[in-house]
């Protein structure tokens, strides 16, 4: 038996009106601050934060990891422009925390609107919002576990945050496409019950607003002090705090035992330093060398810097001794034997500025194994991850 096609057609379209009659059982909301208004002004100081942890992060990325067309051309000043970046990411990402739980506080009785996908644009709203949601999520999971260097995770931690840090911007970009038009309703004006909520609505906005910036203001102030010195008293909640360290109170991220670097690695040392005019040097020719001193920052991609006195060589003195071109790149290696930046190279920006040392000593101290005996990098606008320590070899590219 067949049926005509106009029949199947109105007893799907029966079906589907039944279907969305059908209600299941969901939670009802009643609080007056689980509206658009407050999400708006909430999302704009989230956006802000979103955008410039992304910047920050892009900077700190590409710094870290060049693309070939920008390897050589980095620049090394100013000389506090990583410290400044680097803190400025590690901070507004974690002021984007409370603000990305108040955010999800103040919008997640729409998950219970039904139907659940009433059109186009809400199929792609819902699209939008997941994807927002999941990719911030993880994101700023991720990057507090680094900067605390705990990587519970099979995957490598800096490609999955850079790869996800393009799918949060791609949906916010969606979102922000999408809520437009409510977005721009809400931007400025004051929605029903602004003035006047229920009493068993609890604190009314501007209280809210309040309360979610002094957590902002609370979290910032107890982990901003591992980059700004001056706050260092209040560092209650930071993972490192730049006055607990050694030879000048500086902190050390990887020591000398989990690089594999001891006594015996660096018995009869000598610098090789490649190129047209190759040579080597042992620590005591090196000491024999005009030093220089120079106050730079270190400043590591957790978030934590601090400024010390670094004595040694002038890098371009050891690259024009080799007969090294003015714009060479660099390749430094390192007597650590295993490591993502045992090997690292340099953009001749930074090779040839006069404050880039081969240091032997720090703080007026000889470097001890932790902090890269017998020497080490230290240049200005650069990744701690990039100073490299224990420097074995300097090559000319």
């Amino acid at each position: 038996m067949t049926i005509p096609l106009k029949r199947l057609g109105c007893r799907l379209r029966d079906l589907g009106l039944r279907l969305r009659s059908v209600k299941p059982p969901l939670p009802s909301f009643s609080g007056g601050l689980h509206d658009a208004r407050t999400a708006t002004a909430i999302g704009r100081w989230l956006g802000v934060a979103v955008v410039a942890c992304f910047v920050t992060g892009l900077v700190s990325h590409y710094e870290q990891h060049p693309p070939d067309w920008l390897g050589n051309a980095l620049p090394s000043r100013p000389v506090w422009g990583y410290r400044v970046s680097q803190g400025l990411h590690v901070a507004t990402g974690i002021a984007a925390v409370p603000l990305l739980l108040a955010k999800l506080w103040a919008v997640y009785p729409r998950l219970f609107v039904w139907p659940a996908l009433r059109s186009v644009r809400h199929a792609l709203e819902r699209l939008s919002v997941a994807v927002l949601v999941a990719a911030a999520l993880l994101e700023l999971f991720t990057g507090l576990l680094n900067s605390s260097q705990w990587y519970p995770w099979p995957f490598s931690f800096v490609p999955v945050h850079f790869a996800l840090a393009w799918v949060l911007l791609g949906g916010l970009v969606l979102h922000l496409a999408v809520k437009a038009p409510e977005i721009r309703a809400h931007w400025r004006i004051r929605s029903a019950g602004t003035l006047s909520l229920p009493a068993e609505d609890g604190p009314d906005r501007r209280s809210l607003l309040t309360a979610v910036g002094a957590a902002v203001g609370a979290v910032t102030l107890t982990t901003v002090g591992q980059t700004v010195t001056p706050l260092g008293s209040f560092d209650l909640l930071a993972p490192r705090h730049p006055a607990h360290g050694t030879q000048g109170d500086l902190p050390i991220n990887r020591m000398a035992a989990a690089a594999g670097v001891d006594a015996s690695a660096v018995r009869g040392w000598r610098l090789r330093v490649d190129g047209p005019r190759p040579y080597e040097l042992t620590l005591d020719e090196l000491r024999a060398l005009p030093q220089r001193e120079v106050t730079l920052p270190i400043s590591c991609v957790e978030g934590w810097s601090r400024s010390a006195r670094w004595t040694g060589v002038r890098m371009r003195d050891l690259l024009d001794r080799a007969g090294a071109p003015p714009g060479a790149l660099i390749r430094v290696t390192s007597l650590e034997r295993h490591g993502a930046y045992r090997v690292m190279e340099m953009a001749h920006t930074y090779a040839r500025d006069p404050l880039t040392l081969l240091a032997l000593r720090v703080n007026g101290e000889v470097l001890s194994f932790d902090h890269g005996y017998p020497a080490r990098v230290i240049a200005p606008n650069r990744p701690g991850v990039l100073q490299t320590k224990w420097v074995s070899r300097l090559e000319v590219l």
